[in-house]
């Protein structure tokens, strides 16, 4: 057996020893080497350094402890491309490629997206449509340079207007699209999200308080000022929320509510259409 060999071993010992899966512990030994995971075979002793097992030491302890690997990490693969993160930001989740999964069965070329956060709906869209446009808002100033650094990332800056705003208030014209992933969480239901989301995810972005569902209500009654004829409104919303999500929009005038589920079959995005 190599050195390399030896030392990726050890590496991944003291990994499960602190109670870290294996998986997790690679990503974080190629963060720390500096390297992808798939190079991380292809290692020498002399490339896993003091320096370098150090640094992975202290990424260990801090995974041990719950936090996220995309926050130690700092970013996060979501549809097609890898987002900065930050404990400003909501982690991007597979859940959410849901919404943009079905945003991009239809033609849009403005886009209007609700509590940017990362961006990571907003610029996804983007990058896929390269004649939209959009404009993505958030009540956080920390969450807006995030998204505007990972704007430049996926290379569609140009493109994506990032506003300071508490939803609507800072947003002029009209959108034949708007997204939000906004925060859903109920107040009852925070005690019991794990430890990963409750301690290092903004609360801000997680629950509105409530029944967690106050933020629906507010988009319901002011997007149909900022919607194009026939434009769409596609939201993220818990599993349970669906028929009450569904509710508030046809109350507010929708129509062609459609309930979408999520890659594990739960409900997870609600698109509607001014009627």
């Amino acid at each position: 057996m190599s050195g390399g060999q030896e030392a990726l071993r050890a590496a991944m010992a003291a990994g499960e020893g602190q109670g870290v899966a294996p998986r997790d512990a690679k990503r974080l030994l190629a963060h720390a080497a500096g390297v992808d995971a798939a190079r991380l075979m292809a290692l020498g002793a002399a490339e896993l350094s003091a320096d370098v097992m150090a640094r992975y030491g202290q990424y260990l302890a801090r995974r041990a402890t719950g936090e996220p690997v995309s926050k130690i990490t700092g970013k996060r693969a979501f549809w097609n491309h890898e987002f900065l993160v930050t404990a400003d930001v909501l982690d991007p989740r597979a859940d959410t490629e849901t919404l943009v999964a079905k945003a991009l069965e239809r033609d849009f070329t403005r886009v209007l997206d609700l509590g940017t956060g990362t961006g990571c709906i907003l610029l996804s869209l983007l990058a896929e449509r390269a004649q939209a446009s959009g404009m993505g808002v958030d009540i956080s100033p920390a969450a807006l340079q995030v998204a505007r650094e990972n704007a430049a990332r996926t290379g569609v800056g140009a493109r994506a207007d990032l506003r300071l705003s508490d939803w609507f208030d800072a947003v002029e014209g009209r959108f034949d699209l708007i997204t939000a992933n906004p925060p859903y969480i109920t107040e009852a239901e925070m005690a019991d999200l794990s430890p990963e989301v409750r301690d290092h995810d903004p609360h801000l972005a997680l629950t509105p308080g409530g029944d967690g569902l106050e933020p629906y209500r507010i988009i319901a009654r002011a997007a149909p000022a900022h919607l194009a004829p026939q434009g769409r409104i596609l939201v993220e919303m818990g599993w349970r929320q669906g028929p009450q999500v569904a509710q508030i929009f046809a109350q507010a005038g929708f129509r062609d509510i459609e309930t979408v589920q999520d890659f594990e079959g739960r409900d997870r995005v609600t698109c509607a259409a001014l009627g």
